[in-house]
C-alpha cells in the first residue's frame, strides 16, 4: 500500500472541495478531469505526458472522505482485481488545519512481476508527495 499524509493550513471544507471538485483538481493534480464526486459515477483524468485514464468514484462521505478506483482499462468494470483504489482522508485539526491522508492500494494484488509493482509503489509515492506538496502550496497561498 502506498501512503502519505499532510497537514494542510486550511480548513476541511475548504481542502474537501480542492480534492473533489474538477477545477480545483486540476490545479494540482491531473491537468484535465472529468469527474462527479457521487458514488458511481464514471469519469476521467489526463496527467499531460504521461496520458490519463478513466476513474470510478466509489465513497463520498463530505468532508471527511472520498476515494474512487483508477488504472483499470476501458473495456473493464473496476474491481480489486483489475484497478488501484485511491483514498483520501481528511481530518480536521483545528479550526484552520487539516490533516490528509490519501492511500492508493491494488498494485500488490496485480499479476505483475515483483519488479513491475515496486516501480509502481515507488513512482506513485513520489507522486503523491509531488501532488499533495502542490495542494498545501495552493491552499496555503489562497487569501
Amino acid at each position: 500500500m502506498i501512503e502519505r499524509e499532510i497537514l494542510i493550513e486550511a480548513p476541511v471544507d475548504v481542502v474537501w472541495r480542492t480534492i473533489t471538485e474538477p477545477d480545483q483538481i486540476a490545479l494540482w493534480f491531473a491537468d484535465r478531469v472529468e469527474l462527479v464526486a457521487e458514488p458511481g459515477a464514471h469519469g476521467y483524468m489526463h496527467f499531460g505526458e504521461h496520458g490519463g485514464g478513466p476513474v470510478v468514484v466509489l465513497d463520498v462521505e463530505p468532508p471527511t472522505r472520498f476515494s474512487f478506483r483508477w488504472n483499470h482499462s476501458l473495456e473493464e468494470v473496476p474491481d480489486a482485481s483489475n484497478s488501484m483504489l485511491v483514498e483520501f482522508t481528511l481530518t480536521s485539526e483545528g479550526h484552520e488545519r487539516t490533516r490528509l491522508r490519501v492511500t492508493e492500494s491494488g498494485h500488490e494484488l496485480r499479476d505483475w512481476p515483483d519488479a513491475e509493482k515496486q516501480r509502481y509503489a515507488n513512482d506513485h509515492q513520489g507522486g503523491w508527495a509531488t501532488h499533495l506538496a502542490r495542494l498545501a502550496t495552493l491552499l496555503q497561498e489562497r487569501p
